[in-house]
Protein backbone atom coordinates (compact mmCIF):
# COMPACT_ATOMS: atom_id res chain seq x y z
CA UNK A 1 0.00 0.00 0.00
CA UNK A 2 1.42 3.16 -0.93
CA UNK A 3 0.69 6.53 0.87
CA UNK A 4 0.20 9.96 -1.04
CA UNK A 5 0.54 13.36 0.84
CA UNK A 6 -1.58 17.10 -0.71
CA UNK A 7 -0.10 20.29 0.46
CA UNK A 8 -2.89 22.45 0.58
CA UNK A 9 -3.81 26.11 0.71
CA UNK A 10 -6.54 28.45 1.46
CA UNK A 11 -7.98 30.17 -1.62
CA UNK A 12 -7.92 33.92 -0.43
CA UNK A 13 -11.36 33.86 -1.21
CA UNK A 14 -12.75 31.54 1.13
CA UNK A 15 -13.05 31.93 4.96
CA UNK A 16 -11.01 29.25 7.07
CA UNK A 17 -14.02 27.60 8.51
CA UNK A 18 -15.70 27.11 4.53
CA UNK A 19 -12.17 25.41 3.59
CA UNK A 20 -11.80 23.15 6.85
CA UNK A 21 -15.36 21.99 6.16
CA UNK A 22 -14.85 21.11 2.53
CA UNK A 23 -11.37 19.78 3.17
CA UNK A 24 -13.20 17.29 5.61
CA UNK A 25 -16.44 16.85 3.23
CA UNK A 26 -13.78 15.39 0.43
CA UNK A 27 -13.52 11.98 2.61
CA UNK A 28 -16.15 10.07 1.39
CA UNK A 29 -15.31 11.15 -2.34
CA UNK A 30 -11.46 9.95 -1.84
CA UNK A 31 -12.70 6.79 -0.53
CA UNK A 32 -15.06 6.47 -3.70
CA UNK A 33 -12.26 6.58 -5.54
CA UNK A 34 -10.07 4.41 -4.46
CA UNK A 35 -8.81 5.81 -1.04
CA UNK A 36 -8.35 2.37 1.51
CA UNK A 37 -7.71 5.27 4.08
CA UNK A 38 -7.48 9.14 4.43
CA UNK A 39 -6.29 11.30 7.08
CA UNK A 40 -6.84 15.49 6.94
CA UNK A 41 -4.50 18.22 8.64
CA UNK A 42 -6.11 21.51 8.71
CA UNK A 43 -5.16 24.55 10.26
CA UNK A 44 -8.73 25.66 11.85
CA UNK A 45 -9.79 27.61 14.93
CA UNK A 46 -8.80 24.27 17.83
CA UNK A 47 -5.47 24.90 17.20
CA UNK A 48 -5.37 28.79 17.30
CA UNK A 49 -3.66 28.89 20.75
CA UNK A 50 -0.61 27.45 18.80
CA UNK A 51 -0.55 29.95 16.26
CA UNK A 52 2.40 31.97 17.72
CA UNK A 53 4.61 28.89 17.18
CA UNK A 54 3.68 28.74 13.33
CA UNK A 55 6.93 28.86 11.38
CA UNK A 56 6.74 29.32 7.64
CA UNK A 57 9.13 29.64 4.94
CA UNK A 58 7.60 32.08 2.47
CA UNK A 59 4.25 33.40 1.06
CA UNK A 60 1.23 32.43 3.29
CA UNK A 61 2.43 29.20 4.25
CA UNK A 62 0.37 25.88 4.50
CA UNK A 63 -3.64 25.16 5.46
CA UNK A 64 -3.63 21.49 5.02
CA UNK A 65 -2.43 18.36 4.64
CA UNK A 66 -4.53 15.10 3.12
CA UNK A 67 -2.83 12.21 3.33
CA UNK A 68 -4.83 8.75 1.83
CA UNK A 69 -3.59 5.12 0.64
CA UNK A 70 -3.62 3.11 -2.63
CA UNK A 71 -2.49 -0.12 -3.09
CA UNK A 72 -0.62 1.74 -7.00
CA UNK A 73 0.64 5.62 -7.00
CA UNK A 74 -0.96 4.93 -10.37
CA UNK A 75 -4.48 5.25 -9.13
CA UNK A 76 -3.82 8.04 -7.11
CA UNK A 77 -4.84 10.79 -10.31
CA UNK A 78 -8.29 10.89 -9.56
CA UNK A 79 -8.02 11.78 -6.09
CA UNK A 80 -5.69 14.35 -7.18
CA UNK A 81 -8.22 16.00 -9.36
CA UNK A 82 -10.97 15.88 -7.01
CA UNK A 83 -8.53 17.48 -4.47
CA UNK A 84 -8.06 20.49 -6.54
CA UNK A 85 -11.91 21.65 -5.73
CA UNK A 86 -10.21 22.81 -2.52
CA UNK A 87 -6.96 23.73 -4.13
CA UNK A 88 -6.33 23.78 -7.66
CA UNK A 89 -2.38 24.27 -7.29
CA UNK A 90 -1.95 21.27 -4.29
CA UNK A 91 1.02 20.05 -4.02
CA UNK A 92 1.48 15.90 -4.28
CA UNK A 93 4.07 13.57 -3.07
CA UNK A 94 4.75 10.03 -2.74
CA UNK A 95 6.22 9.11 0.33
CA UNK A 96 7.25 6.49 2.39
CA UNK A 97 5.63 6.22 5.63
CA UNK A 98 7.55 5.75 9.00
CA UNK A 99 5.76 5.34 12.02
CA UNK A 100 8.07 5.32 15.64
CA UNK A 101 5.56 6.37 17.85
CA UNK A 102 1.70 5.16 16.99
CA UNK A 103 -1.31 6.34 18.02
CA UNK A 104 -4.55 4.63 16.93
CA UNK A 105 -7.40 6.90 16.20
CA UNK A 106 -11.00 5.63 15.50
CA UNK A 107 -12.27 6.96 12.52
CA UNK A 108 -14.12 9.86 11.62
CA UNK A 109 -12.83 11.30 15.60
CA UNK A 110 -10.77 14.57 15.32
CA UNK A 111 -7.65 13.31 17.53
CA UNK A 112 -6.77 15.31 20.33
CA UNK A 113 -4.66 17.88 20.53
CA UNK A 114 -2.53 19.49 17.91
CA UNK A 115 -0.89 17.65 14.89
CA UNK A 116 2.68 19.93 13.98
CA UNK A 117 3.02 19.36 10.35
CA UNK A 118 6.58 19.82 9.34
CA UNK A 119 8.39 20.26 5.85
CA UNK A 120 11.69 19.35 5.36
CA UNK A 121 14.68 20.41 2.98
CA UNK A 122 17.93 18.46 3.28
CA UNK A 123 20.64 21.22 3.40
CA UNK A 124 23.38 21.53 0.52
CA UNK A 125 26.02 20.84 3.30
CA UNK A 126 24.88 17.49 4.25
CA UNK A 127 24.85 14.50 1.77
CA UNK A 128 21.48 12.62 1.49
CA UNK A 129 22.59 9.30 3.68
CA UNK A 130 24.23 11.58 5.78
CA UNK A 131 21.05 13.76 6.35
CA UNK A 132 18.66 10.83 6.67
CA UNK A 133 21.36 9.01 8.96
CA UNK A 134 21.19 12.20 11.19
CA UNK A 135 17.54 12.63 11.27
CA UNK A 136 16.36 8.93 11.78
CA UNK A 137 19.54 7.89 14.05
CA UNK A 138 20.41 10.27 16.19
CA UNK A 139 17.46 13.09 16.22
CA UNK A 140 14.46 10.78 16.44
CA UNK A 141 15.33 8.74 19.78
CA UNK A 142 16.26 12.36 21.21
CA UNK A 143 12.73 14.18 19.95
CA UNK A 144 10.95 10.92 21.41
CA UNK A 145 12.84 11.34 24.80
CA UNK A 146 12.61 14.83 25.44
CA UNK A 147 9.00 16.04 24.31
CA UNK A 148 5.12 15.31 24.71
CA UNK A 149 4.37 13.43 21.57
CA UNK A 150 2.56 10.56 21.46
CA UNK A 151 2.30 10.31 17.45
CA UNK A 152 4.69 10.56 15.43
CA UNK A 153 4.93 9.70 11.59
CA UNK A 154 7.81 10.67 9.14
CA UNK A 155 7.04 10.92 5.25
CA UNK A 156 10.18 10.52 3.50
CA UNK A 157 9.61 11.79 -0.42
CA UNK A 158 9.99 9.25 -2.82
CA UNK A 159 8.62 11.47 -5.69
CA UNK A 160 6.94 14.78 -7.09
CA UNK A 161 3.34 13.57 -8.47
CA UNK A 162 3.82 17.55 -9.86
CA UNK A 163 5.42 19.74 -11.43
CA UNK A 164 7.10 23.01 -10.24
CA UNK A 165 6.37 22.41 -6.61
CA UNK A 166 8.92 22.52 -3.72
CA UNK A 167 11.56 20.09 -3.38
CA UNK A 168 10.72 19.29 0.22
CA UNK A 169 12.57 16.11 1.24
CA UNK A 170 10.52 15.31 4.18
CA UNK A 171 7.17 15.90 5.75
CA UNK A 172 6.92 15.12 9.82
CA UNK A 173 3.53 14.50 11.79
CA UNK A 174 4.11 15.20 15.10
CA UNK A 175 1.12 14.86 17.66
CA UNK A 176 0.98 16.60 21.10
CA UNK A 177 -1.71 16.93 24.11
CA UNK A 178 -3.84 19.93 23.89
CA UNK A 179 -1.82 21.61 26.91
CA UNK A 180 1.06 22.02 24.17
CA UNK A 181 -0.36 24.04 22.42
CA UNK A 182 0.08 27.27 24.82
CA UNK A 183 2.61 25.87 27.06
CA UNK A 184 5.95 25.62 26.29
CA UNK A 185 6.87 23.24 29.35
CA UNK A 186 3.99 21.02 28.21
CA UNK A 187 5.54 20.73 24.31
CA UNK A 188 8.55 19.04 26.20
CA UNK A 189 6.94 17.46 28.62
CA UNK A 190 8.55 19.06 31.63
CA UNK A 191 5.44 20.94 33.23
CA UNK A 192 6.57 22.33 36.85
CA UNK A 193 10.48 22.17 35.75
CA UNK A 194 11.62 25.43 34.44
CA UNK A 195 15.16 24.11 34.34
CA UNK A 196 14.20 20.89 32.56
CA UNK A 197 12.16 22.84 30.63
CA UNK A 198 15.18 24.97 29.39
CA UNK A 199 17.78 21.81 28.99
CA UNK A 200 15.38 19.86 26.54
CA UNK A 201 14.73 22.79 24.77
CA UNK A 202 18.34 23.60 24.33
CA UNK A 203 18.81 20.26 23.88
CA UNK A 204 15.89 20.01 20.58
CA UNK A 205 17.41 23.18 19.50
CA UNK A 206 21.21 22.07 19.21
CA UNK A 207 19.92 18.80 17.83
CA UNK A 208 17.61 19.97 14.89
CA UNK A 209 20.28 22.69 13.69
CA UNK A 210 22.58 19.43 12.95
CA UNK A 211 19.87 18.95 9.74
CA UNK A 212 17.78 21.89 9.75
CA UNK A 213 17.77 25.32 8.12
CA UNK A 214 15.22 26.85 9.85
CA UNK A 215 14.95 29.12 7.09
CA UNK A 216 13.59 26.82 4.91
CA UNK A 217 10.98 24.69 7.37
CA UNK A 218 6.95 25.17 7.40
CA UNK A 219 6.21 24.50 11.20
CA UNK A 220 2.22 24.17 11.16
CA UNK A 221 -0.31 22.96 13.82
CA UNK A 222 -3.15 21.24 12.75
CA UNK A 223 -6.11 19.60 13.67
CA UNK A 224 -6.18 15.95 12.44
CA UNK A 225 -9.14 13.73 11.35
CA UNK A 226 -8.84 9.69 10.04
CA UNK A 227 -11.36 8.14 7.96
Amino acid sequence: MEKIVALMHKQEAISQERFCDGLLGEAADLKANGALQVRICVADDAVAAAAPYRIVEAGPGLDAMVSFWLPSVRDAEPCLEQLKRQDPDCYAYLVTESEPLIHEQPPGERTAGMNQVVTLKKPARLSYQSWLDIWLKEHTPLAIDIQATFGYRQNVVVRHLRESQPEYTAIVEENFPAAAMSSRPAFYDAVGDDALYEQREQEMMASAMRFIDFDEINCIPMSEYNF
